[in-house]
């Protein structure tokens, strides 16, 4: 391979890239939409002398799982995670043919067969064997080949991200929001011995580090574990947001997050490896991102670890085919008139939700229904699919010609919900 031409031995100018590179290992994969002059020369250079992820890997998709550890306080009262559990766990396909990243979270209390034969919740796995079990575990558990990749995330590396990109704007909803059956309202929980207090208004924040992990990790009321993965959904969307809109200058913050990539992340990816794939989505935008959750069909208590769930087999072969095996191609295929749409206005703009339709309409799709959105504090819009009519998904976001996030949500009726938010105003269809 070539020798990197000069600009790249400046360690600001590298660290530019890892930048991005701490950004797909939190979130899965983002990257600056917009740069500055000298970033945009130094990505059309790094695109000549860096290999492409494909020739490097010997692959158009590389399998990645992401787990965050959990931790506990010792005697002396720190943080430890030492043969801790996973509190995240995330399979990653990376698509470097077709620019994507797609995104499947396995809830941690998920019932699953450990290596010894033991019926256990899935994260147990990180403790028992680390992550090599992990892997192992959870590969098998989706029905996937090995993965390729990992990435582990230490105690405070969400934290320490969104303090390094100087804080993030969240809208905080509490599980009757997330999921569309009833009003927004505060989030108040005291855990003064597992050290967590949350205290946040319904709305529009903006969040430091603590206080967003906080907002992640909250599960205490009827939703529990899946409301809290919307919830790590939406920080990684914040970061997202935040990096592609340039709001943060690149050189300015990439010390601050080269140092949670040196302090907070385990990976066995290699540094040409970190840095082809960062080069290879130098222009990934959030619209490029799918996301889902494996849903569960009952709640079982399961010996020497009481409450876990049991998965909804089905809808998680659906999804693994959907985002960690299939390319989304034939999403573009589907026909309008297959597709049943409901809109929901998420903003105070009123008749929003009226004028998309009309377009969509004349486009050719089906919509069902018009409504409000439960709260109108959307930021950004989202289409919402059940997993079985998740790739057509794809197609709506094509016309809706929005960088929208498409989400999977189970037993969704009709096929696609498309919520409003504040982005599409001026610039939707």
């Amino acid at each position: 391979m070539p020798q990197l031409p000069a600009v790249f031995s400046s360690p600001k100018k590298i660290a530019a890239y890892i930048v991005l590179f701490a950004a797909c290992v939190v979130i899965g994969a983002t990257t600056f939409r917009q740069s500055p002059p000298v970033t945009r020369v130094v990505t059309a250079v790094a695109q000549i002398f860096v290999p492409e992820p494909a020739r490097l890997f010997g692959k158009d998709h590389l399998s990645v799982l992401v787990v965050g550890l959990d931790y506990d306080y010792d005697k002396l009262d720190q943080e430890t995670s030492k043969t801790s559990r996973s509190d995240i766990i995330m399979a990653l396909n990376l698509d470097f043919k077709n620019h994507r990243v797609n995104e499947l979270s396995v809830p941690r209390d998920m019932v699953a067969t450990l290596p010894n034969g033991q019926r256990a919740k899935i994260n147990q796995a990180q403790s028992d064997g680390g992550i090599k079990e992990s892997k192992a575990v959870v590969a098998d558990w989706l029905g996937i080949a090995p993965f390729d990749r990992y990435i582990v995330m230490r105690i405070d590396t969400s934290k320490d991200v969104v303090d390094a990109v100087g804080g993030i704007d969240v809208v905080v909803k509490n599980s009757n929001a997330l999921k569309g059956v009833g009003a927004n309202g505060p989030i108040d929980y005291d855990d003064s011995w597992g050290h967590l207090h949350i205290h946040l208004k319904p709305g529009l924040q903006h969040l430091n580090g603590e206080r967003a992990v906080g907002y992640a990790r909250f599960r205490h009321d009827w939703c529990s574990d899946p409301c809290r993965i919307m919830r790590q959904q939406q920080i990684v969307r914040a970061i997202v947001d935040r990096i592609t809109h340039n709001e943060l200058n690149t050189l300015t913050h990439a010390q601050a997050l080269l140092n949670v990539v040196r302090k907070d992340i385990e990976t066995d990816f290699t540094a040409q490896e970190e840095f082809s794939s960062v080069v290879a989505f130098s222009h990934l935008m959030p619209r490029d991102i799918r996301t889902g959750q494996v849903p569960y069909t009952e709640s079982i208590m399961l010996p020497d670890y009481g409450d876990s769930i049991v998965a909804d087999e089905p809808a998680k072969q659906r999804l693994v085919a959907e985002l960690l095996q299939e390319p989304p191609d034939g999403a573009i295929a589907a026909a309008p008139s297959d597709i049943r749409i409901r809109i929901e206005n998420g903003t105070t703009v009123a008749g929003l939700a009226a004028r998309v339709a009309s377009d969509l309409r004349r486009k050719g799709f089906i919509i069902s229904e018009i409504r409000n959105a439960p709260t109108r504090d959307f930021v950004t819009t989202r289409i919402e699919s059940d997993s079985a009519a998740f790739a057509v998904s794809h197609r709506v976001q094509k016309e809706l010609g929005t960088k929208a996030t498409i989400i999977s949500m189970p037993s969704q009726q009709p096929d696609v919900t498309i919520v409003l938010g504040r982005d599409i105003i001026g610039s939707g269809p």
